[in-house]
């Protein structure tokens, strides 16, 4: 079976790290779904609009590997235990396939792009291939009875996070909510916990510099990335 992206998605992250660990983890972070020429038919949404959330299905373009491992080192376990590649959700698989149930925000039909379905809590990097696109539905995707299995739940309570009075002018205003419910999230692997380390994140046009002390994000420096402006 040969598959082609239908789509590519457009999010304010440029490389991997800081982008949320799951779908839905920070919601106000949203991403532009962009079809392919072949597929800008607006009747290929018809009726879409009547539902709240999709799946996607996506590829890890930044992991694409000629060969394959049947165990990984899930960094949610500290990055030095191996589990089987099927029990876990990396992105180093024998088919570089992602799986996001995200919120629909708005429909356009008519873009100069063709329709653009914008939507909301994405894991996605910019320019991220998409393959297909599902409605999603709660009588049959909800399981309330599902094990986490040794996967970390969602960890209770976010971390807070200090914006510096002269920092905070640097931060678009329309960006400054989503920033800070990324970092509340401590995007940080799970096995660095220096608090004197600083740690920059591309979000939004941004080189972000940051530091985690317990419970505690600093925001230290905020530089906009040339190739942005």
């Amino acid at each position: 079976m040969e598959i082609k992206p239908i789509a590519y998605i457009r999010t304010d992250f440029k490389e991997k790290f800081g982008i949320p660990r799951q779908s839905g983890l920070v919601s106000s972070v949203r991403g532009d779904i962009i079809f392919q020429p072949q597929f800008r038919n607006p009747e290929a949404l018809r009726g879409l609009e009547q539902y709240t959330h999709i799946w996607l299905i996506w590829e890890f373009s930044e992991a694409v590997r000629s060969e394959w491992s049947p165990t990984v080192r899930p960094p949610r376990l500290g990055g030095n235990k191996r589990m089987g590649v099927f029990a876990t959700r990396s992105p180093y698989r024998p088919n570089p396939l992602g799986l996001s149930s995200v919120k629909i925000e708005e429909i356009r039909p008519d873009t100069p792009n063709g329709p653009v379905i914008t939507v909301s809590g994405v894991d996605l990097m910019d320019k991220t291939p998409i393959y297909d696109i599902k409605p999603y539905l709660p009588y049959a995707d909800i399981h309330v009875d599902a094990s986490d299995g040794f996967a970390l739940t969602r960890k209770e309570g976010a971390l807070e996070v200090i914006v510096p009075d002269d920092i905070e002018p640097l931060i678009p205003a329309d960006k400054r909510q989503a920033l800070i419910e990324i970092l509340a999230q401590d995007p940080r692997p799970q096995y660095q916990s220096s608090p004197d380390r600083v740690y920059t994140m591309s979000f939004a046009g941004m080189d972000v510099s940051f530091c985690i002390d317990d419970k505690t994000v600093t925001i230290k420096n905020i530089k906009a990335l040339s190739h942005m402006l």
